[in-house]
């Protein structure tokens, strides 16, 4: 049963994992608007989360070395590691920043609303699943 309602989650802690690292890259480079030589950074949302539902994570996490048979095996999910993308800019800079503020803040605003749109369908699908188990 639990396992059921885990893979029934899954995609939307996938989606809200990859939105809360999406809005770090973003806010990243809206910190480095001003500093000379920085180029803007970002990741297809799209790729990454079709990766991570197919279960892909298992191939980005890092495998732990046992000294010992009576260990357990182990690994850490490097979620850091996506396939950061860097952006074209439409007007390059004199001191080669790319960091384009109109198009960083749009990006910024919609991962946000789709982050939180995605939050108050989990949260409907929560109260679904809630509803189904009580009974009346």
């Amino acid at each position: 049963m639990i396992d059921k309602l885990a893979g029934a989650l899954n995609f939307y802690q996938q989606a809200l994992q990859l939105r809360h690292e999406r809005q770090g890259v973003l806010a990243g480079n809206i910190a480095n608007a001003d500093t000379p030589h920085f180029k803007a950074r970002d990741f297809n949302f799209s790729d990454e989360l079709a990766r991570a539902v197919a279960g892909d994570e298992q191939e980005r996490a890092l495998h732990l070395t046992t000294t010992s048979e009576r260990h357990f095996p182990a690994r850490i999910a490097s979620s850091g590691d996506r396939d950061l993308l860097y952006r074209v800019p439409d007007q390059p800079s004199l001191d080669g920043n790319t960091v384009n503020m109109d198009v960083e803040r749009v990006q910024f605003a919609d991962n946000s609303v789709r982050y939180q749109a995605a939050l108050t369908m989990i949260n409907s699908r929560i109260q679904g699943l809630k509803g189904a188990m009580q009974s009346e």
